[in-house]
């Protein structure tokens, strides 16, 4: 199984990227809140670059894909 760590470091600085819930083997509403999470403390690597992709399931709304941008991590 994928972890974010694994497909962030497979990209370049500065390179925009997608991650979905698929990816980390996860459904949309674990997904979105691992992105909340990530929203209120900083994502591991990256930045967002877009909008969140939402799902609807059974009338609620989750987030199931973001785009980001790699950036330099600080040592």
């Amino acid at each position: 199984m994928a972890t974010i760590d694994d497909i962030v470091s497979r990209q370049k600085e500065g390179a925009q990227f997608v991650v979905t819930a698929q990816m980390l083997r996860l459904e949309p509403e674990e997904f979105d809140t691992l992105v909340q999470v990530w929203l209120e403390d900083g994502p591991p690597g990256f930045e967002l670059a877009g909008v969140p992709h939402r799902c609807c399931r059974d009338g609620e709304f989750f987030i199931d894909r973001i785009t980001v941008r790699k950036i330099a991590v600080q040592k």
